[in-house]
């Protein structure tokens, strides 16, 4: 078979590593075209290097075109994998740590809350610059699948405004699938479950084993399993009183609803620092920080280490491999995919985006229809949804007033500050990521200008109930666990 895959972000190697080795076990796809590109050059070097490494050592014909021009990479593409970060870390530092001295106390910030908000202000307007380029250079009919986040946002954006089909994919549900198996203590082939919601607020509404429905057991199974009890806690809580088990990491949870990191003497009650996922204050910003200089400092290491292999055995759970796989050569794939509603869940918004059951076959992507959720998990939903639905429109319209609002709403952000202080903090992230916000040109200068005036609201001064300290590369190198994860990192997201 021969068709044409463009990565978006390729620099981002050890995603793209394992993405690509996923699509190239596919033994009809040894005739693929590739193209990679990312706008560092660097980055985009590395991952051509390791990735045609291992495509010569699985005896492919496969050569990666690389090139840091994006419109040339989509050319005539079939499918665009995108997993950009719109301003890297400087932008995602600002989302997090800006917020963090109001007493915002994210753990991740890319999804909801100022950080996400932002991170959408970013992603969403660079994003249909990809769409621009994808309706004129690729393919027709070229389907976009979206890894990057804050993923129902640039998915709806894409879709609603982009004019380009776009998937969104993620890999909680898959994680959580793994989870409950462990918890009952089966193996997860032997779970069947149906999932519904929206990223990272999806709710696993069937648990079966062997046709015996689990679901009312998994609270007890939780609670009683040594582990999951003390990192799951802000999981369990919500299991407890909504009645369905979250998609999400304890961390993400926990920052998208009002109730847990509001009042700092509490946080450490919900969360577990044997991890950044399950809770940490500003945990994924310190992991990524020591992870990208782990791969600035060692990539001769990888290098070292032996090519991956490509065979069925080897495939991981992303699915978007799998998707390709569906439609090109017919064989049936069952996942859980971001695609706009349109009825599909009949309790959550026309036109919002949503997690849900879908089937792909070589006739298309297939979604049945769920019908409605459970109305306290539709509740949790929609208020998020009233939050993304601000924030995309705003990006779109480079509209301050839509952004403001979008972070006013925002239930993290709303149980912390008051209005004010919420307007002020929203000038800062202005101004801090104004290099790229083309559409709040005129905003930013205005809110430059308030700042410049002084007579500010005094900030906390806060630091983050729980914040860890970012390890240098000499602490890693002299800590086993932390090397060999970061080793690890270079094989997978």
């Amino acid at each position: 078979m021969s068709f044409k895959v463009t990565f978006i972000g390729a620099g981002s190697i050890g995603f793209t590593r394992e993405l690509l080795k996923d699509l190239l076990s596919v033994p009809e796809f040894q005739n693929v075209e590739i193209s990679f590109t990312d706008i560092n050059k660097d980055n985009l070097d590395m991952s051509v290097k390791l990735c045609q490494r291992d495509i010569d050592a699985n005896n492919l014909p496969v050569k990666i075109q690389a090139t840091t021009d994006r419109k040339e990479a989509l050319k005539n593409a079939n499918y665009a994998v995108n997993m950009v970060r719109v301003g890297m870390l400087e932008g995602f530092t600002h989302d997090v740590e800006i917020p963090m001295k109001y007493g915002v106390d994210q753990c991740v910030g890319d999804t909801l809350g100022p950080g996400g908000i932002m991170y959408g202000q970013r992603g969403i307007v660079t994003m249909l610059e990809f769409c621009k380029d994808i309706r004129e250079a690729a393919a027709p009919g070229c389907i976009m699948l979206n890894y990057a986040n804050p993923n129902a946002m640039i998915t709806w954006a894409c879709n609603k405004y982009g004019k380009v089909k776009t998937i969104g994919l993620c890999h909680g549900v898959q994680n959580g699938h793994k989870q409950i198996a462990e918890a009952f203590g089966v193996e997860r082939k032997d779970i069947d479950i149906v999932c519904a919601g929206i990223n990272h607020q999806t709710w696993y509404t069937q648990i079966r084993h062997k046709g015996e429905d689990m679901t009312g057991k998994l609270l007890e199974a939780l609670e009683k399993h040594p582990v999951f009890s003390v990192q799951e806690k802000v999981r369990i809580d919500m299991l407890k009183r909504f009645g369905y088990y979250s998609t999400e990491s304890n961390g993400h949870l926990s920052e998208y609803v009002p109730w847990y990191r509001k009042r700092p003497h509490e946080i450490t009650d919900w969360i577990s620092l044997d991890r950044w996922i399950h809770g940490e204050s500003g945990g994924y910003l310190r992991h990524c920080t020591e992870r990208r200089n782990w791969f600035e400092t060692d990539f001769p290491e990888w290098l070292a280490q032996p090519p991956l292999k490509y065979s069925a055995e080897n495939r991981g759970l992303e699915h978007g491999s799998y998707i390709i796989e569906g439609l090109e050569t017919g064989r049936i794939y069952r996942g859980h995919f971001n695609v706009m509603n349109h009825g599909v869940i009949s309790n959550l918004p026309f036109e919002c985006v949503v997690e849900v059951p879908g089937y792909v076959d070589a006739n298309g992507i297939h979604i049945p229809l769920y019908g409605d959720l459970p109305h306290g998990c539709a509740a949790v939903c929609n208020v998020s949804i009233n939050v993304q639905r601000l924030a995309v429109e705003a990006a779109v319209k480079g509209d301050e007033m839509l952004l403001r609002q979008a972070m006013m709403m925002d239930p993290l952000t709303g149980a912390v500050l008051n209005p004010p202080e919420i307007w002020q903090m929203a000038d800062e992230m202005l101004v801090a990521e104004k290099a790229w916000l083309p559409q709040y040109k005129t905003a930013i200068e205005a809110a430059r200008k308030r700042l410049a005036k002084g007579n500010l609201i005094p900030v906390k001064g806060y630091g983050g109930a729980a914040r860890l300290k970012t390890k240098t590369i000499e602490e890693i190198r002299n800590d086993e666990e932390a090397k060999r994860l970061y080793n690890k990192a270079a094989h997978q997201n």
